[in-house]
């Protein structure tokens, strides 16, 4: 007789015991000297990535063998793509800033169930700050829940992005004066936002499922959006665990935002 499927609630205690066990290897190797190399796509990888990575697969996949996984620091198998549900892992999103000793990193991990995330965790163990979410149950950071701002405005709006993208000689008209928070980590400048310490997140680039399933849970059941730059919705565990942009904001600020980059026709 096969065994029972897991509940919702065994995955979500599941999942936040192998993050925060995951934080704790993290924070054994930050700020020390680490042993770094590179890997395609001048990418930075250390030997904290791959420890968690190793953690996080022991505490996840091992306890839950009918689950793909999905992994930066682990090579790809299509099998995920013959399971309903997967977990989708960055063991440490922001290496850069990791390897730095800055605290501007993250473990991500949501569980992907037919395409969309339906739990996420997502822990800074620098700063101590635990996000989490479960579809239609909302998003808490460290246990209290979490809302968007309702910003609406561009100018003097709190933007997590890479601030020279906007100074790019491109544009056909300038942008308004926002406050630029810089943040190595993808998924930690989309849990600010949801967090409302950030009122919106933009990326014009490529992003992988990885970078942004647990985020994107944890923005949507806050009350905010995440979706490609032209309004596109983000369907994960695909082919291509592959996104060409993100656009990440409160609803109205979201509109705001869509109006100027969403008829963009961005370089293959």
């Amino acid at each position: 007789m096969p065994a029972p499927e897991p509940t919702r609630e065994e995955d979500r205690e599941l999942l936040v015991a192998a993050v925060r066990e995951a934080g704790r290897i993290a924070l054994g190797y930050y700020q020390t000297k680490l042993k770094t190399w590179m890997k395609s796509g001048d990418s930075i990888v250390t030997e904290a990535d791959i420890a968690v990575n190793d953690q996080l697969h022991k505490d996840l996949a091992q306890p839950r063998p009918d689950y793909g996984w999905l992994s930066e620091e682990t090579e790809d198998d299509p099998a995920r793509l013959t399971r309903s549900r997967v977990w989708v892992v960055d063991p440490i999103d922001g290496t850069r800033a990791f390897a730095k000793g800055k605290p501007h990193f993250a473990i991500s991990v949501a569980l992907v169930e037919n395409g969309r995330p339906v739990q996420a965790a997502l822990f800074n163990p620098a700063t101590d700050e635990f996000f989490e979410a479960e579809t239609g149950r909302g998003a808490t950071l460290n246990g209290v829940p979490i809302a968007v701002g309702v910003c609406s405005a561009i100018e003097g709006s709190r933007m997590a992005a890479h601030g020279p993208m906007f100074k790019h000689p491109a544009w056909p008209e300038a942008w308004p004066e926002m406050e630029i928070i810089e943040r190595n980590s993808v998924a930690y400048r989309i849990a600010l936002v949801a967090c409302n310490e950030a009122d919106a997140a933009l990326a014009l680039n490529t992003k992988n499922d990885w970078d942004l399933a647990a985020a994107d849970l944890i923005l949507t059941e806050a009350g905010g959006r995440l979706t490609s730059h032209d309004g596109k919705p983000l369907i994960y565990n695909r082919e291509l665990p592959r996104h060409r942009s993100l656009l990440a904001a409160g609803p109205k600020l979201y509109d705001a935002l869509f109006a100027r980059v969403g008829a963009l026709t961005l370089p293959a």
